[in-house]
């Protein structure tokens, strides 16, 4: 299941769905949180899974000089860990294990983690409306009338608001020149809520999923009830815990960062310029390869960090064996639950608070197992989490809109 993939082809035609049929899960709010060690990711190589991955990377990356790091976590242990291909195809940068992607979408599970985290220390509820924290935010439906959205709307992409790429070329947040946080470096997070509150709603929050800068959103919530920026609260609450020392939204060292690439409408694989518009159909997406450089850039809590597979395998561990020390085990059940019953319109998958569930392998036709979550990130990123095989794993390439190890990973680790 590539989700990225789903949350685009599904959400185009998405229609109102049922409301599940029991209430969400709550998220556990305990007095104080609960310190705990995040657990050692001790290097133990599976020579035999090395055996079934290596050329099959290596040989995706040399197709057209691209490339992939790929890492894999069986049982708590870094069982495969493999750079192909290049970081920089025309300076002839060879990719490493270190380096340095930017994670787009990928950011939003780890955005939902900082979230969540204030839900357990009471700073937060996911039954605050927005307007406690952000009170000029006031979209309103086509008809005119407010509704209240409430944290858990945005958590869930059940909010009514929309993605400008999601949109045909010249649509109302086109209008409004609403940034998805991929480009416009420099933009003010304040000038982008405005824009984007402007843009009537889509739907009545809570009746349908649509995929949304809903994030982005709740990114301006968690620094106003976390007490700081974005970058500050996520990297109080999530990224210093782990230990993830190579996540940020603002990166300074250029030689680490994979240069981006994307398949254009000819099929070739070619080199991002700044900016890159990339048409699909009547749509477009715009991104900016400098913006992660640019500090005056709002932080999207959609799509603004940059990290290593490393780092993001760390997060995916802590999630899998039940928060580290970042959240509680049952904020983490919680988490990777469906909480939108079937709202998604995808058979066999739903959504819980920032990640993609399989509720029914079989009719999802997933080879992960019943309870797997995962996302996936524009540029050309993936992770998935199986409970069920132990398994956490990490792919990041640097090439947009093409083709991916990922079906390599999935059968040497599945066997089909």
């Amino acid at each position: 299941m590539k989700l990225l993939a789903f949350a685009i082809a599904a959400l185009v035609a998405c229609g109102p769905g049922e409301p599940p049929a029991a209430g969400p899960r709550p998220v556990a709010e305990p007095a104080a949180p609960v310190a705990r060690t995040p657990p050692a990711l001790v290097s133990a190589p599976d020579a035999e899974l090395a055996t079934k991955l290596d050329g099959a990377i290596d040989a995706w990356a040399s197709k057209d000089g691209v490339g992939a790091v790929v890492m894999i976590a069986r049982d708590g242990k870094l069982v495969y860990q493999h750079a192909a291909g290049f970081a920089d195809r025309e300076a002839k940068v060879a990719m490493r294990t270190d380096t340095q992607f930017r994670l787009a979408s990928m950011t939003k599970p780890i955005v939902s983690a900082a979230a969540l985290a204030l839900v357990e220390q009471r700073v937060l509820s996911l039954d605050d409306p927005v307007t406690k924290w952000l009170p000029q935010f006031r979209p309103k439906l086509a008809d005119g009338r407010e509704p209240v959205i409430t944290v858990r709307h945005l958590i869930t992409h059940t909010s009514g608001l929309g993605y400008t790429f999601l949109e045909e070329d010249g649509g109302p947040l086109h209008k409004a020149g609403v940034s998805d946080g991929l480009a416009e470096p420099g933009l003010a997070l304040d000038e982008n809520l405005e824009r984007l509150a402007s843009v009537p709603l889509l739907y009545e929050p809570g009746t349908k999923w649509r995929y949304s800068l809903a994030v982005d959103v709740l990114g301006a919530v968690i620094a106003k009830a976390g007490g700081g920026t974005l970058p500050e609260v996520v990297r109080r609450l999530v990224t210093q815990p782990l230990g993830m020392t190579d996540t940020a939204f603002v990166i300074t060292d250029r030689e680490r960062l994979a240069w981006p690439y994307v398949v254009d409408k000819d099929k070739r694989t070619v080199r991002m310029t700044e900016p890159y518009d990339r048409k699909r159909g009547g749509r477009t997406i715009r991104y900016s390869p400098a913006r992660i450089f640019d500090a005056r850039s709002f932080p999207s809590g959609g799509a603004g960090l940059a990290g290593t597979a490393r780092d993001y395998l760390e997060f995916c561990e802590a999630l899998r064996t039940g928060g580290a020390n970042i959240l509680r085990p049952d904020t983490v059940r919680a988490m990777t639950e469906n909480q939108v019953g079937a709202l998604t319109g995808d058979p066999g998958e739903g959504f819980g608070y920032g990640v993609g569930v399989v509720v029914d392998p079989v009719a999802a036709k997933s080879a992960w197992g019943k309870g797997a979550y995962s996302w996936d990130g524009i540029y050309g990123t993936s992770f998935w989490i199986d409970p069920e095989a132990r398994l956490s794993v990490v792919i990041l390439t640097n090439v947009a809109g093409g083709p991916s190890p990922g079906d390599a990973v999935e059968k040497a680790l599945y066997g089909h």
